[in-house]
């Protein structure tokens, strides 16, 4: 009776999500504010006030829109192969894909985190997440390109992540599966999942200087499904906040078998005190294997190192490091407000918001108020913890931001709307339609201690009836917020790529001045770099063939390249003269079993082809660089095995015909 009681709860809401997801709000023709189009309108030259960096989802990569335009910027490849712009086809960024597993040429980009100075954003890095092969990426907004992904290890899904510390002094992840853990026997019945699974959360440390990410100690937990999660600030600065759900641990049909605790749990760590433990050697040292990959700007070239060992801190073992506080079940979302005081979760299968006190927790763990343990970590009273509830928000909260007036907004999934309340007295202010089905939303640095609280974003999970049909897969959606007011006005509809999880916007000047336009050619340190047209030439050693190549408007040189054997592996390493902005090049080859080149000004980039029948193979620019753009072309003899055809490259000469 219990399972059937369950059971039909959840069709409940599925019903009731269904029903609001296919009929149409009667205000949906009127919700657009009057004034929309003079709010979001840029002129032609003139810049966005926001970058919006925006999660790909299923895509891998990530977006960058402008804000209040909405107009897409750039598409940054990270963890998924990207023809345009030869990311995972060219030979110097196929080891950024690497991992323990091989070669991933995929995986699914939820979450998104800008690089913070003193609990604000300061615009040097964003980092994300993979969430399927458990992966961290760095983009350096510098150049707006991937810099670093390092795979995690005793990890099982990376979705509560990457959250990072006030100061960026880790990047953290929580597994969102809880598995057997990477040295024990993993050839276990699904079943002794109880005893089996474990979870764990990843604390990886970033280098002030260059960014650059190593894993300082995971944390081992119960076996439980981390979701999302955030840093302390302020006066909480110090504490990582974990949302929690199948603290039943269940291991299938979990819709059901998950969803039957009135609460579900907010895992509190004090990460100070995990520090305190590293240095006193309180953790063990467990044997894995995880690749950590880097991508030089300097040398135009990546690298992979594959590591082995991480040391892991036992949550059950060492005291004072982890807490649960009870929470309503299934919580999605857990978000700290500016003043680093208010921890507000999400409970999606509950009617309330509960917000919790840091203070009233740490007085709660200071008179030992406990009502148990779980798993062997103290659970904290719920009332102890609590600071109030908002009672009546909507239907499904999962997300909160925060204005920097004192007061939140959060998504409410199943009522397909935003609503807005105020933190001390917890009473719903505004609330405003989205269509439909709203997941993350965004306000600029709405995680930060000093929100810029002119615009929200929703991100929505169904787009039915506001764009025009693209047959059963509709544009993922985006709609734009004035909440500069008492209300919140929506001014603006946008698709964008993928499924959009979670953004973050920092507003323009933080970073434009420093991006860069050019790569000095003078300081490429390529291996294969030429500098000059003087410098190309054509190399065999064995059955490989090193092409030397530059480009410049508009020619390639070499453009005539000839003894080229079946058999031979050819690189073809090119580089662009260019030393003006703006100015790619591409590069492609017919027939290769690869993608094109794009090569940015004064960068070297390399294309393996392996020619597999002999001919006469064009090659050409693929980027549109001048108006002789289609005379960017050459040709590629290829010969049979065992030829005496002279290995020879040249332009603008023609050779004596045989």
């Amino acid at each position: 009776m219990k399972t059937l009681k369950y059971l039909m709860g959840a069709v409940s809401v599925a019903l009731l999500a269904g029903g609001i997801q296919s009929c149409k709000p009667k205000s949906a023709d009127t919700a657009i504010s009057g004034d929309a189009a003079a709010k979001t309108y840029v002129a032609p030259g003139k810049y966005d006030e926001f970058y919006n960096f925006v999660s790909g989802g299923f895509s891998g990569q990530l977006s960058v829109y402008g804000i209040p335009s909405g107009r897409l910027l750039r598409v940054i490849p990270v963890f998924s192969q990207d023809p345009e712009k030869g990311w995972g086809f060219s030979e110097e960024t196929k080891p950024m894909l690497n991992t323990s597993h091989g070669s991933v040429p995929w995986d699914d980009l939820h979450h998104v985190q800008l690089s913070k100075t003193n609990g604000e954003n300061d615009g040097r890095w964003v980092f994300v997440n993979g969430n399927n092969t458990p992966r961290l990426a760095r983009i350096d907004l510098k150049t707006f390109r991937t810099a670093e992904i390092l795979e995690l290890p005793n990890s099982g899904g990376n979705h509560s992540s990457p959250f990072i510390t006030e100061n960026t002094e880790y990047v953290v992840a929580g597994t969102r599966f809880s598995v057997p853990l990477d040295d024990a026997d993993g050839d276990v019945p699904i079943n002794t999942y109880k005893k089996n699974f474990k979870g764990t959360l990843s604390f990886v440390r970033v280098d002030q200087k260059d960014g650059n990410m190593d894993i300082a100690f995971q944390i081992e937990t119960p076996g439980v499904n981390f979701d999302l999660s955030r840093a302390g600030k302020g006066p909480s600065h110090g504490w990582f906040f974990f949302s929690c759900y199948n603290t039943e641990q269940a291991n299938t049909l979990l819709e059901v078998n998950a969803s039957k605790n009135d609460k579900d749990f907010i895992m509190a760590v004090n990460w100070k005190k995990a520090e305190e433990y590293l240095k006193a050697g309180k953790g063990k040292k467990v044997k894995v294997k995880y690749a950590h990959n880097k991508y030089s700007e300097v040398s135009h070239t990546s690298s992979s190192e594959f590591k082995n060992e991480v040391i892991v801190l036992n949550s059950k073992e060492l005291k004072d490091l982890c807490y649960f506080i009870p929470c309503p079940k299934s919580p999605h979302g857990i978000d700290i407000d500016p003043t680093g005081e208010y921890m507000v979760s999400s409970g999606k299968l509950a009617a309330l918001i509960p917000v919790f006190s840091f203070s009233k927790m740490i007085k709660a763990i200071e008179s030992k108020s406990f009502e148990g343990d779980y798993s062997g970590i103290p659970v904290i009273k719920y009332e102890a913890a609590l600071y109030g509830e908002v009672q009546k928000p909507g239907l499904g909260p999962l997300h909160t931001e925060f204005d920097g007036r004192g007061n939140a907004v959060t998504t409410m999934f199943v009522s397909s709307e935003i609503v807005k309340w105020n933190i001390k007295d917890l009473k719903v202010i505004d609330r405003q339609p989205v269509y439909y089905s709203p997941g993350h939303l965004m306000i600029p640095g709405g995680d930060s201690k000093k929100p810029d609280g002119k615009y929200l974003i929703a991100y929505n999970k169904i787009t039915k009836d506001r764009y025009l049909p693209t047959g059963p897969e509709l544009a993922q959606s985006a709609q734009l917020f004035d909440i500069s007011g008492d209300k919140m006005k929506l001014i603006l509809d946008f698709p964008t790529i993928g499924e959009p999880h979670y953004a973050q916007a920092i507003r323009a000047d933080k970073i434009k001045d420093q991006s860069i336009k050019i790569f000095k050619l003078e300081e490429n340190k390529h291996p294969y770099a030429s500098k000059g047209e003087a410098q190309t030439k054509v190399m065999r050693d064995k059955n490989k063939v090193h092409v030397y190549m530059t480009a410049i408007r508009s020619h390639l040189t070499p453009d005539n390249i000839e003894g080229i054997r079946i058999g031979d592996e050819v690189y073809f390493h090119l580089t662009n003269l260019e030393q003006d902005w703006d100015v790619p090049h591409g590069f492609a080859v017919k027939g290769a079993n690869n993608g094109e080149l794009l090569v940015m000004p004064g960068e070297t980039q390399t294309l393996k082809w392996v020619p597999d029948r002999v001919g006469i193979f064009p090659i050409y620019c693929t980027d549109f660089c001048s108006a002789l753009h289609q005379e960017m072309s050459g040709y590629v003899r290829v010969s049979p095995a065992g030829s005496k055809v002279a290995l020879i490259g040249n332009t603008g000469t023609n050779m004596p015909a045989e």
